[in-house]
Parts: structure tokens; C-alpha cells; sequence
């Protein structure tokens, strides 16, 4: 008996498939446009998805190479987007933070392990070696604690240590984008090199990192911070965010207790009362990972919205092209009635047929954003993802729309009376 009516429901269904397929070959164009707000929403959707996971991949990726237990103080608040703005004139009057700030910090809180002072120079240096210049590297100022506070090791050679620090050693750590622009990936080590017409020798070189949201890492000089604030007076003196406190907790359950510690060390040493907010800022990974993550769920949220609108575009004219060819084949439906079909059947057959129409736009969206994710991930450095869920999300939307919008006219040519239907003209 199941098996007869599993044999049975085969058939009837391979023929409304047949019949879904007889009456879009009949009306191409037609169907093409019906399912044009389909193919949008779920083109939309899938892409969406496929670039929001490929950016958050490679924010989280970009951040825990930091290293996932780095608490920062800085004064500045951290800011993805609007570089070129001045930060706000309460961060631009704070007190710059000082070594003698990060000295406390390694000496006052019990939880840290390692505390790391740093400056920048981002852009604007000419690195020359070998008779080759290098790409602009950032140059880095800082102690021997700036490896293991920012997860670097080392690949050839030695580290800065204390000794270059209290000595202004004329010395530099280089990533490896550096080695590979000035020595062609031969070995630098004991070799010279000039940082804005500054000779200073390579006694180290990091481990390479890769390219990390759009930039590399590896384009890198570290140098001691006494030599660096001899080497750029301009960044120590200037008012900007000129000092970088990094620090790293003993283990990563003591990361709220570093915070709280650094937090208070700097608020007394800055003289901050109780009942104001801090004057500077906290950088974490997993904050920053958070923020963006919000950031990216708001984009998400505007695209489903406007992927929601063209769907539903598409649905109401999948109902109005259903309703037209439920009037043109009346005729057709009373024949049907008149020989035994049952009013299942007709429903079963026009529902077949509106979720063909919007799974074959469904099909076709997905396709487009699969298409879409892997041309964005060849032509930027993007890491775009697409999750079978989403592909699975995007198929069973498009024929849910076809179920729902296609019930109506599938029911209305089921009511119709045979004989009425067999008059029709």
C-alpha cells in the first residue's frame, strides 16, 4: 500500500513538473521578468552573507594577530572609519601618556606580565639597503617587551633588548616584507641600513604574519623607543597620540584584572577624579572585534531589508502572473475537473508551478552571488566566504515565496466549476 502511494505521488508529481516546464518554455520572458525581484533578493542575500563572514574572518584574524590577550592604553579612542578626522577636542587636550606611565604600570600592576611603551612612525619613512629602497615600512619604537606584548617571534636573530634601549643602540628588528624589498629574501642579518638617512644594523628579523585586512604587517622595523624618539623628536613632542602602553596579563583569564589595574595605576598618576571618565583610551582585540562585528550586523540588517522588499516585489508578481494563467487556461482546468482530477490536484499542480518559477529564480540568485563572492575575492584582498546555510537559506526562501503567494491563484482554479470552466471564453 506505501508503496503504491509513494509510486503514485512520483507520478503526479513529475507531471506538474512537466507542466511547470511546458508553461515556462510557453512564456519566457514572462517568467524571466516574474522572477527578477526573486533573483535580486536572493542575489542580494547571498552575496551579503559572503562578504560580511569573508570581512568578519578577516577582522578577527586581523585583531588576534595582535594577540588575543592585548590590553592597550592609549589616548586616543580607537576609530575604524573616518581616518583624516580630527579626533574630538576632549581626546586632543588629554595628557600624552609617558614612559615613566608605562613604568608604573610594569611595576604597580600584579596581573601583567609584560608591559610594552611604543611609538609610531606610519608612512613617510625612506628605508634604503642593498641599493634598493624599501615600500615606506612602519617604523615601530619600543622595548624588548614589544614581541611577546604583540605577538611577533622572532625568525633569524636576536631581539632588542634592554642594553639597546638604556643605550640608544643604533640596532633594528625587521618584519619580513623589508628583507624580501631591500635583500631579495637573502639573510640581513649584520647588515646596514638606512632609516631617513639614519644608519642602523639589522640584528633580527620577525616571523612572517601575511597580508592582514588589505595591509601587511610584515612591513615592519622595530628599533629601540630611546633611538626612535632620537631618530623622530617631531612624534615624541607633538600633541598627538604619541605613546602606545601595550601590555599582555599573566594568563587570559586575568585580562579584567589587567584592565582594572592599568586602568587605576594611570588614573592616579594622571590625577583623574573619582567622578570623571577616564582621560585615554582602553584597546582590546576582543572589543574591537565586537565593534566591528556590531558594525557589520547593522549593514546586514540594511540588506536584508532591501533583499526582504525585492522578494516580496517578486512574490506579488509571481501571485499576478499565476492569476493571468489560471484565467488563460480555464478551459484547461474544467477539462481536467471533467475527467477526475480533484481539487488537490489542481492545487498541487499550480502550486508546482509557482514554486518552480521562484526555486528557478531562487537558483539563479544563488548562482549570482556565488559568482559575486568569488570575483570580489579574486580581485581585493577580501577573504569572501559563502556558508552552505546561506545557500540552503537562499533556495528555501524562494520557494517558501512561491508556496505563499502561489496558494491564492492555486486554490482560486481549484474552486472553479467544470462546467462553468468548459463555457469559458
Amino acid at each position: 500500500m506505501s508503496e503504491r502511494f509513494l509510486d503514485g505521488l512520483r507520478r503526479t508529481l513529475g507531471e506538474n513538473l512537466r507542466f511547470a516546464s511546458i508553461a515556462l518554455r510557453a512564456h519566457k520572458l514572462r517568467a524571466f521578468l516574474t522572477i527578477v525581484g526573486i533573483v535580486i533578493g536572493v542575489w542580494t542575500v547571498i552575496a551579503m552573507v559572503a562578504l560580511v563572514t569573508g570581512f568578519n574572518r578577516s577582522t578577527m584574524e586581523a585583531f588576534s594577530s595582535f594577540g588575543t590577550t592585548l590590553v592597550q592604553f592609549q589616548k586616543f579612542e580607537p576609530r575604524f572609519f573616518g581616518g583624516g578626522h580630527r579626533p574630538p577636542e576632549e581626546e586632543r587636550n588629554r595628557k600624552d601618556l609617558t614612559i615613566e606611565d608605562a613604568e608604573a604600570i610594569a611595576r604597580l600592576a600584579p596581573s601583567i606580565a609584560a608591559v610594552s611603551p611604543e611609538r609610531y612612525l606610519w608612512g613617510g619613512s625612506k628605508v634604503k639597503g642593498n641599493g634598493k629602497e624599501a615600500n615606506s615600512p612602519t617604523i615601530t619604537g619600543g622595548t624588548q617587551n614589544y614581541l611577546v606584548c604583540n605577538n611577533w617571534t622572532m625568525r633569524d636573530g636576536r631581539n632588542i633588548t634592554d642594553v639597546d634601549v638604556q643605550h640608544l643602540t643604533d640596532v633594528a628588528v625587521v618584519g619580513w616584507d623589508v628583507v624580501e624589498a631591500l635583500f631579495e629574501g637573502k639573510d640581513p642579518l649584520g647588515k646596514p641600513i638606512t632609516i631617513n638617512g639614519r644608519r642602523v644594523l639589522i640584528v633580527g628579523v620577525l616571523e612572517k604574519k601575511g597580508a592582514q585586512m588589505g595591509g601587511s604587517p610584515d612591513n615592519i622595523i622595530l628599533i629601540p623607543i630611546t633611538t626612535f624618539d632620537v631618530f623622530f623628536p617631531q612624534i615624541k613632542n607633538s600633541r598627538g597620540d604619541t605613546l602606545h602602553i601595550a601590555t599582555i596579563p599573566k594568563s587570559p583569564e586575568l585580562i579584567p584584572a589587567a584592565i582594572e589595574e592599568g586602568t587605576n595605576i594611570l588614573r592616579a598618576r594622571r590625577k583623574v577624579p573619582f567622578n570623571k571618565p577616564n582621560d585615554f583610551a582602553i584597546f582590546t582585540a576582543e572589543k574591537m572585534i565586537t565593534q566591528m562585528t556590531a558594525v557589520t550586523n547593522a549593514i546586514s540588517g540594511v540588506m536584508v531589508f532591501i533583499a526582504a522588499i525585492a522578494l516580496l516585489v517578486g512574490g506579488v508578481g509571481v501571485m499576478n502572473i499565476m492569476l493571468v494563467s489560471v484565467t488563460e487556461r480555464t478551459k484547461e482546468i474544467g477539462l481536467r475537473k471533467s475527467v477526475g482530477a480533484l481539487r488537490q490536484d489542481i492545487t498541487l499542480q499550480f502550486l508546482t508551478e509557482a514554486m518552480t518559477l521562484t526555486g528557478l529564480g531562487g537558483a539563479i540568485g544563488v548562482g549570482l552571488g556565488l559568482l559575486t563572492a568569488l570575483v570580489v575575492g579574486a580581485v581585493s584582498p577580501l577573504q569572501t566566504a559563502t556558508p552552505l546555510w546561506s545557500v540552503l537559506l537562499g533556495l528555501g526562501v524562494s520557494l517558501s515565496i512561491g508556496l505563499f503567494f502561489g496558494l491564492y491563484p492555486a486554490l482560486k482554479a481549484a474552486r472553479l466549476d467544470p462546467i462553468e470552466a468548459l463555457r469559458f471564453e
